[in-house]
Order: structure tokens, then C-alpha cells, then sequence
């Protein structure tokens, strides 16, 4: 059987898409104590975002000037094989921090 781009394409959407699902929720295991707040957008992005984004099973995500609220849209709904977080997962205002630091461009070279 001959094998298709298209269809290696598929595959790895679906490797990525349990990847990504199975980090995510192992990520929420951080979230253990009511009143539990993030430090900062740096810290949401290495325990939640860097699992996909900084090994290119996703895009690379810092350092494209993206807008605050298109993050924040993507990350709420979800995209191609990006799952959406609820609130319950990222609070509005964890969403917020990393929206900030994601859009943010780095001063580092």
C-alpha cells in the first residue's frame, strides 16, 4: 500500500492531538489547592504551552508579536489539533498573564 502525504499528515495530527490532550490534563495536576494562582504568563507557558510549542510538535508561538486576544481566542476554542481550554483548566485571569507574555516579544537574542 502506497502511503500519502495527506495520510502521514493525519497520522501525525492524531499523534499530536493525544500528545497534547494528555499533557494538558497532566498539567492541571499543578492546580491542587483552592486559591492556587500562577506566578506569572512565564510559568503557565513552560507547564501547559512549552510541552507542545517549544518541540515543534506545535508552532512556535513566542516571539511572533500575535495579538493578546488572538491567543486568548485560540487557547479558549482551540485550533487544528490544539485542544480549547476551559476555565476551569485556565482561569480568565491565568489566560490573561499568558496572552501577555506569549504576545510579548523577547529582549533576548
Amino acid at each position: 500500500m502506497k502511503k500519502t502525504r495527506s495520510g502521514n499528515y493525519i497520522v501525525g495530527c492524531i499523534i499530536a492531538i493525544f500528545f497534547v490532550a494528555g499533557n494538558a490534563w497532566s498539567a492541571q495536576d499543578e492546580k491542587t489547592t483552592p486559591g492556587f494562582a500562577w506566578k506569572d504568563g512565564a510559568e503557565i507557558y513552560a507547564k501547559i504551552c512549552a510541552y507542545c510549542h517549544d518541540v515543534q510538535v506545535g508552532p512556535p508561538i513566542r516571539n511572533r508579536e500575535l495579538p493578546a486576544a488572538y491567543i486568548r481566542a485560540v487557547v479558549r476554542n482551540g485550533r487544528f489539533a490544539m485542544p480549547a481550554f476551559r476555565a476551569a483548566e485556565i482561569d480568565d485571569e491565568s489566560l490573561t498573564k499568558l496572552a501577555e507574555f506569549i504576545s510579548r516579544r523577547s529582549t533576548q537574542p
